[in-house]
């Protein structure tokens, strides 16, 4: 199985692609990219569908539909605040998606709001992203059903016992090295070869490896779904998927 790894930034500067294969026994770490513009993101995801694999994107996939439906409404001058709301209350359904509240809910941490912060310029090349795969006949299932899924290395790590905060920019070098120090002790079956040292250096690099782990955790069925009413708004607002199970249950048969 190979799984595919996106850490989706605004621009091609900041996003790492990395490949993990996983066979006899190991996930090896074949290939990373840290400088990754849309070509070469639309590539190694439509590669992951291709062989029957996952692929893993660490961006929203989609806006909150009640924030869709707000700016619609704005630009047609009918905005209603709902009766009984008001303030802060009445502005989270606008800037967080279902997932991302289920996501604060389940794990204490809160996506960023793809409505009201920076991200949402990721999202936008992301739309581009989504609609390339599309045309290229590798539609993306942004309710987490097909073979990409959104991720949130953050809350993966935290989910599974490893640091997951403070990690970030170069400043932070040191605890960037210790948390792929405890992720190759947790999994001794991955192999980071020669692209251990980038992914010390590179916090962007580490994240798309985290996020190729979430796509296997994705193909075998060990992460979380939308349910009931969740289906719906996941469909076009997107779904994160969280692991539901150890890191070490991703480990391929030897």
């Amino acid at each position: 199985m190979l799984t595919v790894g996106v850490d989706l930034a605004a621009e091609a500067v900041r996003t790492a692609v990395a490949w993990l294969d996983w066979r006899d026994g190991r996930a090896r770490l074949v290939r990373v990219e840290t400088v990754a513009d849309d070509a070469l993101v639309v590539e190694a995801v439509a590669g992951a569908v291709t062989a029957d694999g996952r692929a893993g994107i660490d961006c929203p996939l989609g806006w909150p539909d009640r924030f869709v439906d707000f700016v619609a409404a704005h630009r047609a001058g009918r905005v209603r605040v709902p009766e009984g709301r008001a303030g802060r209350d009445w502005r989270r359904d606008l800037a967080l998606r279902v997932t991302d509240q289920v996501v604060r809910e389940r794990t204490g941490l809160t996506p960023l709001s793809v409505s009201a912060d920076r991200i949402g310029h990721a999202t936008m090349r992301c739309a581009a992203l989504l609609a390339e795969l599309a045309r290229r006949g590798a539609p993306v299932e942004r309710g987490g059903g097909g073979a990409v899924v959104e991720v949130y290395p953050a809350a993966c790590l935290k989910l599974w016992g490893l640091p997951y905060r403070g990690y970030k920019r170069a400043a932070n070098l040191a605890e960037l090295g210790r948390l792929v120090d405890r992720l190759l002790a947790e999994a001794p079956w991955l192999d980071l070869g020669p692209y251990e040292r980038l992914c010390r250096a590179s916090d962007d690099a580490t994240d798309a490896v985290v996020s190729a782990l979430a796509a296997r955790a994705s193909a075998l069925g060990l992460v979380t779904v939308p349910e009931g009413r969740q289906a719906a708004p996941a469909a076009t607002e997107g779904w994160i998927a969280l692991p539901t199970a150890p890191l070490g249950r991703l480990a391929p048969a030897g």
